[in-house]
This record gives C-alpha cells, sequence and structure tokens, in this order.
C-alpha cells in the first residue's frame, strides 16, 4: 500500500481518482449519491484552492482505494459555516473533515483510524484547536437502508467525537433513482482538539 498527503495545488493529478472514489463509495447506503465525475472534480477545487487542505489518499499499486478530505472551515462550501455562527465559533478556528471513502475491499483493517490520525494531526500542526464533520441523517425506516446497515455512531464516538446537538445544515444532491437534487439534513459531531480523548461538550466551545 502507499500513502499519500497532499495538499492544495498537489491534489490536481489526483481529481479524476478521487472524484471517481468518491462516486463509487457514496453511491451506498446513507448517502445515496448518484453523482458525476464533472461534479465532482468541481467540488474538489475547494481543497486544491485552499492551501491548507489535507487529502490523504491510500493506493495500491496505481488505484486509489481510499482517501480522506479536509480542509479550514472558512474554506468550505458556507453551507457548513452557519451553525458555528449561529452558536458563536467563529469559523476561523475550526477544521472540517469533508468526508473519509474507502472501497468495501479494504474495509476492516484501521484504515478508518488514519484516516481520523492523518487529519487531526495535521489540524493541530496548523493550530486549530476544533475540528469537526457532518453525516447525512436518513429516516431508520427508509426504504433502502440495508437490513446489516450499522452507523458509524460508536466508531465517531470512541474517536472522541460528539453530536453537537443544534449544529445542523442542508446539503443538496441527487439521488439514486430519483430525478433531481433534493436538499439532505447534515448533523455535526464534534471534538476539542486539545482534548484528543475526551468527548467535549460542544455549547461550551467558544473561539479562543
Amino acid at each position: 500500500m502507499q500513502f499519500l498527503a497532499l495538499h492544495g495545488k498537489q491534489i490536481t493529478p489526483h481529481l479524476h481518482n478521487i472524484a471517481q472514489l468518491r462516486i463509487t463509495v457514496f453511491r451506498e447506503f446513507p448517502y445515496l449519491y448518484d453523482g458525476t465525475v464533472e461534479y465532482e472534480i468541481n467540488y474538489l477545487q475547494a481543497y486544491v484552492n485552499s492551501p491548507r487542505s489535507l487529502i490523504f489518499l491510500i493506493k495500491d499499486d496505481d488505484k486509489t482505494i481510499g482517501g480522506a478530505t479536509a480542509l479550514p472551515l472558512s474554506d468550505a462550501d458556507t453551507e457548513f459555516h452557519e451553525p458555528f455562527i449561529q452558536h458563536g465559533i467563529a469559523i476561523q478556528d475550526v477544521y472540517y473533515f469533508g468526508e473519509s471513502v474507502l472501497l468495501k475491499k479494504y474495509r476492516g483493517r484501521s484504515y478508518g483510524n488514519r484516516f481520523f490520525d492523518e487529519r487531526e494531526h495535521y489540524a493541530r500542526k496548523l493550530g486549530f484547536n476544533i475540528t469537526t464533520f457532518c453525516a447525512v441523517v436518513r429516516d431508520k425506516q427508509h426504504p433502502l437502508r440495508p437490513k446489516d446497515y450499522a452507523p458509524h455512531d460508536v466508531f465517531w464516538t470512541k474517536r472522541g467525537y460528539q453530536i453537537a446537538e443544534g449544529f445542523t445544515c442542508t446539503y443538496r444532491w441527487k439521488d439514486i433513482a430519483q430525478p433531481e437534487q433534493t436538499d439532505k439534513r447534515m448533523q455535526f459531531w464534534i471534538k476539542h482538539g486539545q482534548m484528543l480523548s475526551t468527548p467535549t461538550d460542544p455549547t461550551k466551545l467558544r473561539a479562543q
């Protein structure tokens, strides 16, 4: 396996592979994402344009099989800013984890922990004291929910993240088998970067 930590313009040669990986993985429940390479490459430009971004890739020979993304929240899509502004947290103090995607064949090898380790280490190196990510909220009775589906809540909690009550936003994409894009509710999880193993009450976080 080959591991690559890429920042800003270094990401450009890998855009197509990352786009294909995201489309493949996010087609699964709960995202059910019906994406295109063109849309993905446009979305990923935010990471190319941010000199403090990080995309950590895993390659098996020449094949990109996994990746995790992160960048300052201030450089992310504005939809993700509003919950923090409403709760009095300066977006300049927050490092945002975009996604972790890994092909099914390679799961169960602790790469999920590696994705968080790499991003948290880089966030601390940059001086950020809050890390966050958001996840789509789906109905437990959703017709496309697999019977054996298990959410990642336990894993995220073990990593020191906590559901941030009241920190939600909406984001639009097209679901598989649907004619057009629709709004999805996204729930944020938050961790204080100086408390590596202790979840923090997000309502007590303030700009420092």
